[in-house]
């Protein structure tokens, strides 16, 4: 076997229709676009969405509802979470970095500690923001909330 002697598969490869090229092809002439219109035509693009003059569904359907721009997504994470992570590393600090080093939070997320659960001992927890029901949780367990 030589790099000169293969060919495709019998039947895999078929040749190219080609238009426009003399009525004896059976494909001159109007080359298989029809007779007149916009689509016969070169040039012809549908926009997209467009359902030939119907009302497209795009426009029949309501709008509703608007995005906050300046709204401020939190990653959240409750107090049982942050009891269970003293519990497993013996912490006193818990800040960004180590929510990062546990896989609680990525990179770009803003933190906010949420009330559910309860903290048994006093540590400092550095985050974005508070709930009012956290901060008392973990300053009455001794502990100290630092806004970042």
């Amino acid at each position: 076997m030589y790099l000169s002697s293969l060919q495709p598969a019998e039947g895999s490869v078929k040749t190219r229709k080609r238009i426009g090229r003399g009525t004896g092809s059976g494909r001159g002439g109007t080359s298989t676009r029809g007779h007149k219109g916009a689509k016969s035509r070169s040039g012809y693009s549908q926009k997209s969405g467009f359902e030939g003059g119907q009302m497209p569904l795009q426009r029949r359907v309501p709008k509703f509802g608007f995005k906050n721009i300046n709204r401020v997504e939190y990653k959240a994470i409750n107090l049982d979470i942050l009891q269970s992570l003293i519990e497993s590393s013996e912490v006193t600090v818990l800040n960004f970095d180590f929510f990062k080093a546990n896989g609680l939070v990525s990179k770009n997320d803003r933190v906010k500690i949420l009330g559910r659960g309860e903290i048994t001992k006093g540590v400092e927890v550095h985050a974005h923001a508070f709930s009012k029901t956290a901060t008392e949780s973990i300053e009455k367990a001794g502990g100290k909330t630092v806004a970042l």
